[in-house]
């Protein structure tokens, strides 16, 4: 099987990471995969880093006309079996090549982020009934392509993100290792959140419970691990400030960290707070590293968290629910191990990337079947 993976975003982010990851699991199926990217982008770079084998394109307007015949021409030569884009902006370049060489060659996208523009004139039919399936990573996702774009329900298929959970193991990680470094006691409830600095995290709302909880409770520490989101240095700094206001001597601004399962394993209690999410990667992280965790009710959080069996939900930007909540952890070791169990079982059954991978590989099969526009190697 030969697969043309394509993103051609510049930035660098969880969609543009998760391509790599996607890309590295298909290879370790000795299936035969070549990526397409913007040139010069991060994804580029580190596509390079690894091995990959490499399609990159200048992306702008003025460049359009010449990457559609350059991508043709790729495409016609390369004899691919099916071509995966995890970029909606991708087909306005990939569904033109395929129609110039009338090409029956399976298209698959799949769906990071959720959108308000309903795109159903003439112009979005022409590029979305080229489609074949449609991936949505999460059921509010799956919704929203559903409600937004020009696809009948059968081409659209829920397919979840996946995580390491070989590497997001408690039993792999030493959960004194941060603890150490940050000098908190066996005594000591380590209560964090993991998010990029910016609008609708919940940086807010978790800053309020815990200024509130260091009222009732002795022996908290608090810590919010991630860097500013590009352009957010001001919200960040704002962030900084409001926690200052609230005198929180115990909490701790970690940065970005890449050793994200070894902070996981230093927590007792982990928040995810976000008002909004696509799919909160980070919370299935925590599950399968056996955190009991305090989430919001937002919608593309509810594929992920079950309430009271492997956290606890409150209701969204409401910071006094989630300080409730809290407690409730705080106050029951047994809720906490309780959801520890179920967590890191539900992160494994259904969240785990090999598994997966082994779906998105039956549906490359089943697409490509249905065509037989290349012979499979």
């Amino acid at each position: 099987m030969k697969i043309l993976y394509s993103c051609l975003s510049k930035s660098w982010g969880g969609m543009e990471m998760y391509t790599l990851t996607a890309v590295r699991q298909l290879l370790k199926r000795n299936i035969t995969v070549e990526l397409l990217c913007a040139e010069e982008s991060r994804i580029h770079i580190e596509a390079n880093n690894f091995g990959l084998i490499v399609h990159p394109l200048k992306i702008s307007w003025l460049s359009n006309a010449s990457n559609v015949l350059r991508l043709a021409s790729l495409i016609r030569r390369s004899k691919y079996n099916l071509i995966h884009t995890q970029a909606s902006f991708d087909l306005w370049l990939l569904v033109p090549a395929l129609k110039l060489l009338q090409s029956n060659i399976p298209l698959m996208l799949t769906k990071q982020v959720g959108s308000f523009i309903i795109k159903k004139d003439i112009l979005h039919k022409w590029i979305y009934t080229r489609l074949t399936y449609a991936l949505a990573i999460s059921t509010t996702i799956k919704k929203n392509l559903i409600d937004t774009c020009p696809l009948p329900e059968k081409k659209v298929l829920l397919l979840h993100n996946g995580i390491d959970t070989n590497r997001f193991n408690p039993e792999k990680v030493d959960a004194q290792k941060i603890r150490n470094e940050f000098m908190i006691t066996e005594q000591e409830i380590l209560i964090g959140m993991m998010a990029r600095f910016s609008p609708g995290k919940g940086h807010e709302e978790f800053l309020y419970a815990a200024s509130e909880l260091n009222k009732k409770y002795q022996s908290l520490k608090f810590i919010i691990v991630g860097e500013p989101s590009r352009g957010e240095n001001s919200y960040a700094e704002s962030i900084k400030k409001q926690a200052s206001d609230y005198q929180l001597n115990n909490l701790i601004f970690a940065g970005f960290r890449s050793d994200t399962p070894d902070v996981l394993a230093a927590l007792d209690i982990f928040v995810f707070p976000s008002h909004a999410e696509a799919f909160g990667i980070a919370l299935a992280e925590a599950m399968a590293m056996g955190k009991p965790s305090i989430c919001s009710n937002a919608e593309g959080i509810l594929d992920i968290a079950i309430d009271k069996e492997t956290s606890l939900l409150f209701e969204n930007k409401n910071a006094q629910d989630l300080t409730k909540k809290i407690s409730r952890l705080i106050e029951s070791l047994d809720l906490r191990q309780s959801f520890s169990i179920m967590a890191r079982k539900r992160a494994i059954e259904y969240f785990d990337l090999e598994k997966l991978t082994d779906k998105v590989v039956e549906i490359y099969k089943k697409a490509i079947g249905n065509t037989n526009s290349v012979p499979l190697e």
